[in-house]
């Protein structure tokens, strides 16, 4: 971003660039779009102070959408794993890739259709909501080919994806998510298995959720949002969504995104808020101020000089990663930010994937 760009924060949360509001982020948008995994529960749990921060962000009159590139489950699953943890949600609160694909779909091809699909259940019931068809095999003569992640998906449906494709079959893709997390480490994820389909035809999908606009227009259409808030914990989906469709984010860092990630953050992918975690919906942002050269919030100050970002202060290390945002975003050239976030007590970590040293480039994936 240009030099123009603020922060804000009141406590935790972190604000970067023109969305700062004079209320608590729950009063100033009337819809959070929250993102699942690394945001609200990572696995079986819920992230610490979640249910406490969404619950009472809804009792000051915020709406809560839960929206998932996640393809495989149901909104009536997602839902129920919500509610086991103490988040009350409704399958109606629940926005997946699965229908954003779905809607996509249903507005190329004809009315009860047969639709190809490569993936799970999520899948099948979005198709069926829209009065399509779920088959598969090429065989059926399909119209279109909907392609989501579920892990029973191997060479034989991706084969039969292929063959439908490479006929010149109408191919949507629910995300291009490279990876997903599980419990025993990073394996594969839908954008990998696109890529096999893609290897075979030489073809490229539609791809319908995030960072991409099906999903967030899905999101819309069902919350009938005004002014939504995207909250979440990604760089290269969440906030890159946020941005492509011109709205506000509030990064969380309970998720995959580092400090040293978001230092590194190119400007497409650069949030509007920052916070440690939920709790930032029941507070008010404030900015980071600039005098000449030097960017100021809360106790610390940020600079850049010879093209080395340097901090100086004390007191919340986010308001001091903000301040070191700002100074990092507002040069004109690369910035070696090494030590700044041990600087500020962040423990050190590996980047998010996708994401170089803080010196480089992010790559997309």
């Amino acid at each position: 971003m240009s030099g123009k760009d603020t922060s804000a924060d009141s406590g935790d949360s972190t604000g970067f660039g023109g969305g700062g509001a004079a209320v608590e982020l729950a009063r100033a948008y009337d819809v959070a779009l929250l993102d699942l995994d690394g945001v609200v529960y990572t696995g079986a749990r819920a992230v610490p102070h979640a249910v406490e921060a969404l619950t009472e962000a809804r009792k000051r009159g915020m709406g809560l959408a839960f929206v998932t590139n996640n393809a495989a489950r149901t909104p009536k699953t997602v839902a129920g794993h919500l509610v086991e943890l103490g988040v009350p949600a409704e399958p109606e609160d629940v926005v997946t890739s699965a229908q954003a694909a779905a809607r996509v779909v249903a507005e190329r091809v004809p009315a009860g259709a047969s639709v190809l699909v490569v993936g799970g259940e999520g899948l099948e019931v979005a198709l069926l909501e829209r009065g399509l068809v779920p088959v598969r095999s090429a065989d059926d003569e399909p119209a279109a080919v909907v392609q989501g992640f579920a892990p029973d998906v191997d060479w034989k449906v991706l084969a039969e994806a292929s063959y439908a494709v490479g006929r010149g079959v109408f191919w949507v893709a629910s995300n291009a998510d490279l990876t997903i997390p599980t419990e025993r480490g990073i394996a594969p994820g839908n954008g990998a298995l696109v890529g096999v389909v893609r290897a075979a035809t030489g073809a490229e999908p539609v791809v319908a959720g995030k960072p991409e606009l099906p999903l967030h227009r899905e999101t819309i259409l069902r919350t009938g949002a005004k002014r939504p808030l995207v909250v979440g914990d990604r760089l290269d989906t969440d906030i890159e969504g946020a941005r492509n469709a011109g709205v506000d984010s509030l990064l969380v860092l309970t998720g995959v995104t580092t400090p040293e990630g978001l230092l590194a953050a190119e400007e497409g992918r650069r949030p509007t808020f920052v916070a440690e975690d939920l709790r930032a919906l029941l507070t008010a942002p404030v900015t980071a101020t600039r005098d000449g050269d030097t960017w100021t919030c809360g106790g610390w100050s940020a600079r850049v000089a010879d093209e080395t970002l340097t901090i100086e202060g004390a007191g919340s290390r986010v308001d001091g990663l903000r301040a070191a945002c700002a100074a990092t975003w507002a040069a004109d050239s690369p910035v070696d930010t090494t030590g700044v976030t041990t600087r500020l007590g962040f423990p050190a970590t590996a980047l998010a994937p996708g994401l170089t040293p803080a010196s480089a480039t992010p790559t997309n994936p």
